[in-house]
């Protein structure tokens, strides 16, 4: 996957469907049966705080722009379809916000080390951005340590910026 700027063109009720929507695919790669309660959960609290009339204006928005389709079922409701440009948005938004929780420090340190060729040097240095946002402490140029468990986020880092091979 390529490198994605931020985009802040897209209103906020927007973003918000996108993730929404993203988060229906994420269920379908969750395996634990807490794990998909506690995202059914999210869900649900997150959709009811939609305005409904933003809602309908920023749905058709989308679909115009390609970021959702809309199929309506024989029952008469719609299913809404987040398509690869629609994903690909909102794991943008997803990594612009992400966080990594910082729990009791359990005198672990935690290593993260690439060697990005130079011909991949704006995801190199794009790496070296995002791990110093989230927290990172640099001990070398490609070297970066960190107090607390963080393997997802640097594993959704990785994938994002498609450089998986080298770190």
């Amino acid at each position: 996957m390529s490198i994605h700027r931020y985009n802040k063109s897209m209103s906020p009720t927007k973003r918000k469907i996108l993730l929404l929507l993203l988060a229906g695919v994420a269920l379908g790669f969750t395996y634990s049966p807490s794990r998909q309660q506690k995202t059914y959960r999210e869900v649900a609290k997150e959709w009811k705080r939609i305005d409904r009339e933003k809602f309908r204006k920023n749905i058709t928005a989308l679909q115009r722009s390609k970021h959702v389709s809309i199929e309506q079922n024989s029952d008469g409701s719609f299913t809404y379809i987040l398509s690869g440009k629609g994903k690909s948005k909102a794991l943008t938004y997803q990594f612009q916000e992400m966080k990594i929780p910082k729990h009791k420090w359990d005198k672990k340190w935690r290593l993260v080390s690439f060697d990005i060729p130079e011909d991949h040097k704006r995801a190199r240095d794009a790496l070296r951005h995002k791990l110093r946002a989230l927290g990172f402490r640099e001990l070398q140029k490609s070297v970066f340590v960190f107090p607390y468990k963080c393997e997802n986020e640097i594993e959704f880092t990785v994938e994002f910026f498609g450089i998986r091979k080298y770190v």
